[in-house]
């Protein structure tokens, strides 16, 4: 992946090595219900290295996006703003640049205004606003109520070493995706789909329907990462060989069939909350082969 032409943005808040919060709290179970299983508990630590939006979805269902936990609010280090200094940073800064550009682009040609979401760099852990701490465990979120998206790059490192879906600079792309992935919730959030998608849930009949709207939230967000991608490449052909393969990898690694079946030794479709490795990998790729918004629409098809 070749990156140095990319814009960096500034919306960048950087409280990496502050200290103070490494190792703190753990997140809170919505509605502060029993315990959780064994099974239920190495599931969840698992899943909560992959790409979502707020952590409590990983325990919460149907309770998704219910607004700031009742743990202790910590007051958040000073971030520092602007481009980080360091590579790592450097990269994030470049990719969240360009994924601004390639929205602000296709909003624009929708009579819409793009409005950009911040992403804080954290080390260990951070106050999350609305969404509780944010932890490294967490893996990459994205918090609705504060248009932020929270990752720790050490989820990077793991990408790699725990997964094993890329190797090297071919891990670049994959991390990118990881990212644009984070970015297509905003852009879900800005286009009204989460606040709908949170009373499609209120609404289900079971926590299975309420998973399977968990499961076409995420799968969108797959997709719209795709879609940046290919709108990128149309500016700037920065792909490699390897790299689609690098990202596909990932995306495949990180299913919830996958993580289930490592995790206990067997699969629970009606528990998904984002979709199985063929559905990810799939999704991924119908928006990066056609790079149409509008062949996104999860919640339009039987057959996911």
């Amino acid at each position: 992946m070749r990156w140095d032409d990319f814009r960096r943005s500034d919306n960048i808040e950087d409280v990496r090595g502050e200290g103070g919060f490494g190792g703190g709290g753990g997140f809170p179970i919505p509605g502060g219900g029993g315990g959780l299983g064994i099974g239920t508990i190495i599931v969840l630590g698992l899943i909560g290295w992959f790409l979502g939006i707020d952590p409590r979805i990983l325990i919460g269902g149907a309770e998704v996006f219910q607004g700031p936990s009742q743990q202790t609010q910590r007051q958040a280090p000073a971030a520092k703003k602007g481009v980080p200094s360091d590579q790592q940073g450097d990269f994030v800064a470049a990719v969240i640049g360009s994924t601004e550009d390639v929205w602000s682009d296709i909003f624009r040609a929708n009579g819409q205004t793009y409005r950009p979401a911040r992403l804080r760099l954290y080390s260990g852990a951070t106050p999350g606003g609305a969404c509780g701490m944010a932890q490294s465990a967490m893996g990459p979120f994205y918090c609705p109520p504060d248009k932020r998206i929270f990752l720790d790059t050490a989820f990077f490192r793991e990408m790699e070493q725990k997964f094993r879906a890329c190797r090297g600079k071919q891990c670049e792309f994959a991390q990118a995706y990881v990212i644009a992935h984070e970015v297509g919730h905003h852009v879900q959030n800005l286009l009204g789909i989460l606040p709908r998608a949170q009373q499609m849930q209120q609404a289900a009949g079971s926590k299975a329907q309420a998973n399977n709207i968990q499961v076409r939230v995420e799968l969108q967000a797959d997709c719209l990462g795709g879609v940046w991608a290919n709108h990128a490449r149309r500016k700037k052909d920065f792909i490699d060989p390897g790299d689609i393969e690098g990202a596909i990898g990932i995306a495949s690694a990180i299913g919830d069939d996958r993580l289930q079946k490592q995790a206990t030794g067997r699969v629970v479709p009606d528990s998904f909350t984002h979709g199985s490795s063929e559905q990810r990998v799939r999704w991924f790729k119908r928006g990066f082969e056609s790079g149409r918004v509008s062949d996104c629409d999860t919640f339009r098809t039987a057959t996911l």
